[in-house]
């Protein structure tokens, strides 16, 4: 098994990601995830990364693809993996087409969920996080016991400044320009799926999960 999964901001391709890995037993590769380790770990890609980004510059392609490549080369990432959010540009796919040559296998399938803009909107202007342990809710589909503070901790809780309408708008432009033409550039290639996936968490991962049975790729 060995996904990309494609979509715009809050469409919820992370949360699907991890239960496909869960349930599959496979591994997904967060971009953000696999900076954050890095940066953590101090590597040599990891401090690279790290000088861009206390510049609040855009890490450069060569160096998060060195990192989808190390990751890649990991045994324990053999039976299989989720790319979530990965690539976000034809360049990135091209050079992920590159590394997965180098070590001789290919993409299973592509996913790309489909949520209308206003279901994307009202998703991330929902989200609320706690600052101090991290934990998220949503102020209509998962609030908190009371309204603003955290369950865990009984701390506020924040709206993130990128969940923000403005923010939102920006981003899902973003979106738009730079990585909606991997769409036409994985259909080509013929292992592309859309997947509408507004409604339930599980009544999506079902109709994923059918998706994924088709072409044999779990």
């Amino acid at each position: 098994m060995r996904l990309v999964f494609l979509g715009a901001p809050g469409v919820g391709k992370g949360t699907q990601a991890d239960k496909v890995a869960t349930q599959h037993g496979v591994r997904k590769i967060s971009t953000g995830d696999l900076l954050r380790e890095a940066v953590r770990n101090r590597t040599s890609l990891g401090l690279e990364a790290k000088a861009y980004m206390d510049q609040g510059r855009l890490v450069p392609d060569s160096v998060v693809i060195g990192l989808v490549r190390e990751k890649l080369t990991d045994p324990s990432y053999a039976k299989g993996f989720i790319l979530d959010g990965f690539p976000r540009t034809v360049p990135q796919a091209e050079e992920l087409g590159k590394v997965l040559v180098e070590q001789g296998i290919g993409l299973s399938r592509v996913i790309n969920f489909q949520v209308s803009r206003a279901e994307i909107v009202k998703r991330l202007s929902g989200r609320r996080s706690c600052p101090k342990c991290q934990a998220t809710y949503h102020v209509e589909f998962a609030p908190s016991k009371e309204a603003g503070v955290c369950d865990r901790c009984k701390d506020t809780l924040v709206q993130r400044s990128d969940d923000q309408r403005e923010a939102i708008e920006t981003r899902l432009k973003v979106y738009e320009e730079q990585t909606a033409p991997l769409i036409g550039f994985y259909e080509k290639k013929n292992i592309l799926s859309h997947l509408e996936s507004e409604g339930p968490v599980e009544s999506v991962y079902q109709s994923l999960s059918k998706v994924l049975a088709a072409y044999d790729t779990a």
